[in-house]
C-alpha cells in the first residue's frame, strides 16, 4: 500500500454492527439477489444489474437506477474471498468523477455470535470518496440493517 500524499487523504474507514451472524452479513455482500435489496442507497432506487462471481479473480458488476431513470454503475474484481471473515475487491464507477478512480474496498466481518461488526476500508486516489462515500455507505447500511432484521 502507498503512503498518503496531500491529494490522497488516506483510506475511508467505516464501521457498523449488524444484528446477524457473520455468515449472513457476508452472504449479503456476495449474493446478487440480496445485493439488489440493500446496495442502492436511495428510496425508490432499483438495481437492474447485479452480477456477482464471488471468487478470487471473479467479476462484480452493479448498476443502480435513480427513480428519474438515470443509471449509476460500476464494476470490479474480487481480490480476496475468505467467507465469512474477509472480502476484498476493486471498484471503478462507469462514469468516474476525477476524484473517483479505481478503488480498493476491504471488508472485515467480526463475528460476535448473533451480531457482526463490519469494517470497511475504501482506498482511492483523490478526495472523491472522502466527500460522498460515507453518506452513500450509511444509507446502504441502513437498508442492509433493515433487511437482516426482517
Amino acid at each position: 500500500m502507498t503512503e498518503a500524499t496531500p491529494l490522497d487523504p488516506g483510506p475511508l474507514r467505516l464501521e457498523r454492527t449488524f444484528a446477524a451472524p457473520a455468515h449472513a452479513v457476508f452472504d449479503a455482500w456476495t449474493s446478487a439477489a440480496v445485493l439488489r435489496q440493500w446496495w442502492p442507497a436511495g428510496p425508490g432506487w432499483e438495481m437492474p444489474v447485479a452480477e456477482v462471481d464471488a471468487r478470487v479473480g471473479g467479476a462484480l458488476r452493479l448498476v443502480m437506477r435513480h427513480p428519474e431513470g438515470k443509471e449509476f454503475g460500476g464494476s470490479g474484481e474480487y481480490i480476496e474471498v475468505d467467507p465469512p471473515r474477509r472480502l476484498v475487491f476493486t471498484w471503478t464507477w462507469d462514469s468516474r468523477d476525477p476524484g473517483e478512480r479505481r478503488q480498493l474496498v476491504e471488508v472485515e466481518f467480526d463475528d460476535r455470535g448473533d451480531e457482526t461488526t463490519t469494517v470497511i476500508e475504501q482506498r482511492a486516489p483523490g478526495r472523491g470518496i472522502q466527500a460522498r462515500a460515507p453518506r452513500r455507505w450509511q444509507a446502504s447500511f441502513d437498508n442492509l440493517d433493515r433487511l437482516l432484521v426482517a
